[in-house]
């Protein structure tokens, strides 16, 4: 089984903001100062992306790759798969998510219906109302 990683959608605040950031660029490499521990894990994962406290899509993982200046990037597929929202906190630096925690695919033509708002969807869950 895979590890994933999730990680916040930084300036995009819908699904759709973030598809038309990622829409028709070849892969997309995020940069980051220090690799994942668990990198190697990661093979055949996918990062999953928080907007406004919940988990809404993923892109698929293709490798890992050192930059001139040291850092490294994390490249992924450019393709956005949205998710079943599930509630997530915000935080810094990498996360890891396994396979049984990560939320399921929205097949292609499944109505999501209204999905909650992030905060809203983690007060209900303390609650144990979700």
């Amino acid at each position: 089984m895979p590890l994933h990683l999730t990680k916040i959608a930084f300036g995009a605040k819908s699904y759709d903001q973030l598809a038309s950031r990622i829409s028709g660029r070849q892969p997309i490499a995020l940069t980051t100062r220090n690799r994942p521990t668990r990198f190697e894990e990661c093979a055949g994962g996918s990062l999953y992306w928080i907007i406004n406290h919940a988990i809404v899509a993923r892109s698929p993982i293709i490798g890992f790759e050192k930059t001139r200046d040291g850092r490294w990037d994390i490249m992924l597929e450019p393709k956005l798969i949205r998710v079943h929202q599930i509630a997530k906190r915000a935080h810094q630096g990498w996360r890891y998510l396994t396979e049984d925690k990560a939320p399921k695919d929205v097949a292609e033509g499944e109505d999501i219906g209204d999905a909650l708002p992030g905060k809203l969807a983690m007060k209900l869950e303390r609650l144990g109302l979700v």
